[in-house]
């Protein structure tokens, strides 16, 4: 059986979060005049339309109702969103992204599918609706979890146009190591083994950044991979996107302890009801509100090194991510 300090593969949060301590201030990067809402409007259609598209009502209509009762049923598309927004930084076109922001949003309804089922985190409430297996039953759920996942890996393939072959394969390896077993996957594994057990800060990390920054990591690098970003320039969005992932679950803990199942759209409370480990549970809600406030500044500053204007929609994303409310 294998010890909790295996679990830990990057800098633990432990040092990260002494790090942050020891300095009197953290540095704030000014957010760059931006018209966000405009923009996650304007990107939001344009994301729906394709997965509307990309999911068609058709034969086994069962199965395809239940696809799109999940993917279309609403949600923030940070995920694609944050694809577009890396592709166009390096200079790329949303075109050039939008098979692969499609595909991040079928494997992330895949994995909220998933993750409400009986046999996981057993919930009611997804996105203010149903969960799929109370709609359509828990088998016709599975395979339609299954069958956007699939999916996800063939539209990248089928429909991704005027991007070299070599960079469509190495975005397609992104998000597979992102999905399995060194990704998602293991931080759902390593999630159900932990609940109800005292677990390290190290583990808890472990745990958000594989079941949650990973998927997002792979959106940002994704989309700097299919708009023509160098390996210098991929690396770097690879570490914004670490900041922000992490930042992202740090948050829905936060939001968990604090909002009502009314305000999030989902079973508010599960996280205790479930005796998982959480950033305040562990470190208690004002620290973890600093962490956030750290891991903003860290994924600012990896974008220091862009235009401000081209890097803004990334710059708000950020700050979005930090302060969103549901």
């Amino acid at each position: 059986m294998k010890t909790q300090a295996t679990y830990a593969a990057n800098p633990s949060f432990e040092q990260s979060f002494r790090a942050h301590e020891e300095k009197k201030k953290p540095q704030k990067v000014p957010l760059p005049p931006f018209g966000f809402k405009e923009y996650m409007i304007q990107k939001g259609n344009q994301v729906n339309k394709a997965l509307d598209e990309a999911v068609p009502l058709q034969h086994p209509r069962k199965i395809h109702e239940a696809m799109r009762y999940s993917l279309l049923a609403g949600g923030k598309r940070v995920r694609p969103i944050l694809c577009i927004a890396s592709c166009e930084l390096v200079g790329g076109g949303e075109e050039l992204a939008m098979p692969t922001a499609c595909a991040l949003e079928m494997i992330h309804t895949m994995s909220l599918i998933h993750d409400d089922l009986p046999c996981m985190d057993n919930d009611d409430l997804r996105r203010g609706m149903p969960t799929s297996h109370k709609v359509f039953g828990e088998d016709t759920a599975v395979l339609a979890g299954d069958a956007l996942l699939a999916l996800a890996f063939e539209h990248v393939a089928s429909n991704t146009k005027n991007v070299s072959s070599d960079r469509v394969v190495q975005a397609l390896a992104e998000l597979g190591s992102a999905v399995g077993s060194k990704g998602l996957v293991a931080g759902q594994v390593v999630d159900i083994e932990s609940e109800g057990k005292e677990v390290s800060l190290s583990t808890l990390e472990y745990i958000h950044v594989h079941k949650t920054a990973k998927l997002l990591e792979a959106a940002v690098v994704c989309g700097a991979i299919m708009g023509g970003a160098d390996a210098t320039s991929v690396e770097r969005l690879r570490k914004y996107a670490r900041s922000i992932g992490l930042l992202f679950q740090v948050v829905d803990d936060i939001l968990d302890m604090t909002k009502s199942s009314e305000e999030l759209g989902k079973t508010a409370g599960k996280d205790l009801t479930s005796d998982k480990a959480t950033y305040p549970k562990l470190i208690g809600i004002d620290e973890a509100k600093k962490f956030a406030a750290q891991l903003t500044d860290q994924a600012n500053q990896e974008l220091g090194f862009y235009d401000p204007v081209k890097a803004a929609p990334l710059y708000h994303l950020a700050s979005y991510i930090a302060s969103r409310q549901n």
